[in-house]
């Protein structure tokens, strides 16, 4: 049987006790498989189903074109950040997020270790590493503007500019971009409440020009509230 560790991104309820499982795994990137008996009433393993649980999952043989379907399901990890109010809005946010812009994600390593370092930083109450991570996201697939001496940043190219091209990416948002780009770690970088929601939004606005079909997460309005 084939074993694979993967972190699960969203499932949709399938009948009264299947259900389908979204994950992005370290071996096979975007996978979804099946879960059969997952809500039954004696089947506790329905606990882990938590978006961005590091799971590893027991899959039974299929033949090409079908669904894999899961014959255990494990938890790898116990993360204590689902019992942090905030922390836990983010990583609802985050997983909306992967859900899209991984669906055509195959191997990607690099990908699932930021995921890791993601988690971290969120159990070091680290509020802000959900901004860095989706931008990390976009080095790791090559979007990430290249910075040049230009000083506005367009969304819609990932070109800097001598005059600014979008309202949203004035001098104050575009050297933001900047300096979290040229930063050795970003995840150490302080930003402050408005500059958070700021980035937030410009990075929606980015997100939304690079990825086909790209929706605003319905997590959004809380997580923005969370950080007034």
């Amino acid at each position: 049987m084939d074993s694979q560790n993967g972190f699960l991104l969203s499932y949709i309820k399938y009948g009264d006790n299947d259900a389908v499982l979204h994950c992005f795994t370290r071996e096979k990137g975007f996978q979804s498989y099946f879960a059969r008996g997952i809500y039954s009433s004696k089947n506790k393993k329905k606990a882990y189903l938590l978006p961005l649980n590091e799971l590893n999952f027991t899959l039974s043989p299929h033949r090409n074109g079908s669904i894999q379907t899961v014959s255990k399901i494990e938890l790898l990890e116990n993360p204590e950040f689902y019992t942090d109010v905030k922390a836990n809005m983010m990583v609802f946010f985050v997983a909306d997020f992967l859900n899209q812009v991984l669906r055509n994600e195959n191997q990607q390593k690099n990908i699932y270790d930021e995921i890791l370092r993601f988690l971290d930083e969120l159990e070091k109450k680290n509020y802000r590493s959900h901004l860095i991570f989706l931008i990390k996201i976009l080095k790791i697939q090559g979007l990430l503007p290249l910075v040049t001496q230009e000083s506005y940043l367009d969304p819609e190219t990932g070109s800097f500019f001598s005059e600014q091209l979008h309202p949203v990416f004035g001098t104050e948002i575009s050297d933001l971009w900047k300096a979290l780009i040229s930063a050795e770690d970003p995840y150490f970088v302080t930003l402050s409440s408005t500059a958070r929601k700021d980035l937030l939004e410009s990075i929606l606005i980015y997100y939304h020009y690079h990825y086909t079909d790209f929706r605003i997460p319905t997590s959004l309005e809380i997580v923005q509230q969370m950080f007034e």
